[in-house]
């Protein structure tokens, strides 16, 4: 079955546990996601010790700068090269005009309708850098991991604001493997950020498919797909935009590390 109004095919969204939507964005609005960007880098000062998102290990976990970022507009820079900018996140959405705008836009609404998100919330947002030659790799991982509902209701929304493949760093999934167990949870144990396993079985051994696309594409994925990126070791940059979703139906324990306790989740309105 696919949405006319979207088109999205929600059958094989549903067998894969992703969906790629070509010219779901316009040039121009990737552009100007871009600007807005840079625009807000020029004003990082970075200070004596930036934070550095390790896509090893959760080492910037200890840091109250991540702690609190899902309330904030916080920046990040790569853990092998400190110079160069890894993310900014994590509530770009609320907090920013230009994120905002657009990350409420009616075809995003849309769209997080015909997915079954009967009360979407609005959780996290991330832009995310990819530079040419220091681009981290992200391992494999399911959403739901550091986004848990209770019910699973996480959905993620990646948006490409520059062409993406396999050189540069494009996403890869394991399709189907969304209908396993969620294997690992990192949250709150008292005060401290740990990650616990859940399941120790490994990802099922499907042949990985890399999602190759061009400016413009969204991809959908489940939160519970196993997904990664390799490392961009081309000359060519790969940024992109994430949207997570939850469904407000759903329970939002207080052990997820991300809290925003002075900004409420709000939806598409």
């Amino acid at each position: 079955m696919t949405d006319v109004g979207i088109g999205i095919d929600l059958d094989a969204y549903a067998r894969d546990g992703f969906a790629v939507l070509p010219d779901f964005v316009t040039a121009a609005a990737c552009e100007a996601l871009k600007a807005r960007a840079a625009e807000l880098v020029s004003r990082f000062d970075p200070g004596g010790a930036p934070t550095a998102f390790s896509t090893r290990d959760q080492a910037h976990a200890r840091d109250r700068y991540f702690r609190e970022s899902g309330g904030a507009i916080r920046f990040f820079v790569e853990e092998g090269a400190p110079d160069r900018l890894n993310k900014i996140g994590h509530a770009l959405h609320d907090l920013d005009p230009v994120f905002d705008r657009f990350s409420r836009q009616p075809r995003l609404a849309a769209l997080a309708g015909a997915l079954g998100l009967a009360r979407p919330l609005l959780l996290q947002s991330m832009y995310l850098f990819k530079h040419p030659h220091v681009g981290a790799e992200v391992g494999w991982h399911q959403d739901a991991t550091f986004l848990r509902t209770d019910p699973p209701s996480v959905t993620g929304f990646w948006i490409a604001l520059d062409d993406a493949d396999r050189d540069n760093g494009c996403l890869a999934a394991l399709p189907g493997a969304h209908r396993g167990p969620l294997r690992q949870w990192f949250g709150y144990e008292g005060s401290e950020l740990v990650t616990r396993t859940l399941d120790p079985a490994p990802f099922p051994a499907v042949e990985p498919v890399a999602l190759e696309v061009r400016r413009g594409t969204l991809i959908v994925l489940h939160g519970l797909l196993p997904h990664a990126s390799t490392a961009n070791r081309s000359p060519r940059p790969r940024q992109a935009y994430s949207l997570h979703l939850i469904d407000g139906r759903a329970e939002y324990p207080g052990d997820n590390w991300l809290q925003r306790p002075d900004l409420p989740l709000r939806g598409f309105a």
